[in-house]
C-alpha cells in the first residue's frame, strides 16, 4: 500500500529518505524545502540538496518563508496528502499545518529520544562521549521533538567516528526506518509510544565560541570534542608563529599514550599532550587551506618538541 505524501527537508541528510519513499512507491506530491541561498565564489543562488533531487524526480518544489499564514495553510491542504514526512526541514511547523494531513506529520530525528532533542543531536552525542546514537520516527506535536515515537534504530558510536561519519551512517539508516514506518502507517498498524520523561537532554545549536580546543581536558574528551565538530565548524587551536598565530582546525585524531604540559607537542608525529594522556593528530586544516593528512602538513611545517599548541 502507498501513501500520498508531502516531503519536507533541506540538507544532504534528508535526501536518502526522499529517494527511498519514492523508490517504495509512495506518491510524493510536493517537496517543501528552504529557499536557495547564495554560495560559492560567484555567490550564485544554490538550491538545497533536497530541492535538487526533487527537481530531478519531477516533484513540485515549494520554498515558503513562513508556514504561519492562511495562504500557506491553504496551499498545504490543497495537496490532499495523507501524511507529511519531515527530515531536517529547518522551519517550525505550526499546529494548523501539523493537523492538516489526516494521518499526521512524521519526523525523522537523529538521536535516541528523549536524549538530544533539538538542533544538533549528532554533534552533541559525540561531544558528550555517548556510546550510541540512532534514529527515531516520531509523530510530531507542537513541542520541540516531544512527539510520540513509532520506531527506532540504534548505532554504536566509536572513538574513530567524526560527526560526518555518524551523519553518513545515520542518513541511510533513517531512510530505511521511515520507509518501514510509512508502510506501517499505510496498513494501519503503526504503533506509537510516548517518550519517557526521564533522560531528557537538549542538543543546542553549535556556537563558534565553543570550538576552541581546551588541551587541559582529558585526552578522550579532547578527541570527542574534535570529532564532534568535524568537519564543521571544526575544533581549532593556534600554532605560535613569529608574525601572528596560525589557526589550525583539527579534523581527526586518535588516543595515544604520552604526557606533558597540556598542548605540548610530544614527538615529530603530532602527538599532543592533554590533561590526561595525549592525542595524535591524523587530519587537520590550516586557515584558508584544504584539509590535509598529518604527514602532508609536516612536510611543509616543522612541528616538534618543544613546540606547543595553544
Amino acid at each position: 500500500m502507498s501513501l500520498r505524501l508531502i516531503f519536507m527537508g533541506t540538507p544532504d541528510f534528508a535526501v536518502p529518505t526522499l529517494l527511498e519513499l519514492v523508490a517504495h512507491g509512495h506518491e510524493v506530491v510536493a517537496v517543501y524545502t528552504r529557499a536557495p541561498k547564495p554560495a560559492g565564489r560567484g555567490m550564485k543562488l544554490q538550491p538545497t540538496p533536497v530541492e535538487q533531487e526533487a527537481r530531478r524526480l519531477g516533484i513540485p518544489v515549494l520554498t515558503p518563508t513562513t508556514l504561519k499564514t492562511p495562504e500557506a495553510l491553504d496551499e498545504f491542504r490543497a495537496h490532499h496528502a495523507d501524511a507529511a514526512v519531515v527530515v531536517a526541514y529547518g522551519m517550525i511547523l505550526p499546529q494548523a499545518i501539523l493537523d492538516a494531513p489526516p494521518l499526521g506529520c512524521f519526523n525523522l530525528h537523529a538521536s535516541l529520544l528523549p536524549r538530544w532533542r533539538g538542533a544538533a543531536p549528532i554533534n552533541r552525542a559525540i561531544m558528550a562521549g555517548d556510546a550510541e546514537s540512532g534514529v527515531m520516527v516520531m509523530k510530531m506535536d507542537i513541542g520541540l521533538d516531544t512527539g510520540d515515537v513509532a520506531m527506532a534504530e540504534r548505532l554504536a558510536i566509536t572513538d574513530t567516528m567524526t560527526a560526518a561519519d555518524l551523519h553518513d551512517a545515520l542518513a541511510p539508516l533513517g531512510a530505511d526506518l521511515m520507509v518501514r514506518a510509512m508502510g506501517g502507517l499505510a496498513r494501519g498498524g503503526l504503533q506509537l509510544q510516548k517518550q519517557s520523561e526521564d533522560g531528557v537532554t537538549y542538543a543546542a545549536k553549535i556556537e563558534k565560541a565553543e570550538a576552541r580546543i581546551d588541551w587541559t581536558r582529558p585526552a578522550r574528551e579532547v578527541l570527542r570534542h574534535i570529532h564532534g565538530l568535524s568537519p564543521f565548524p571544526g575544533a581549532w587551536c593556534e600554532l605560535p608563529a613569529e608574525a601572528e598565530p596560525v589557526r589550525l582546525k583539527i579534523l581527526r585524531c586518535e588516543l595515544v599514550n604520552g604526557s606533558g604540559a597540556p598542548g605540548d607537542v610530544l614527538d615529530d608525529n603530532l602527538a599532543i599532550a592533554c590533561g590526561d594522556r595525549a592525542i595524535r593528530i591524523i587530519e587537520l586544516q590550516r586557515a584558508g587551506k584544504a584539509p590535509m593528512k598529518a604527514a602532508e602538513f609536516l612536510r611543509g611545517t616543522a612541528l616538534k618538541p618543544p613546540a606547543r599548541l595553544n
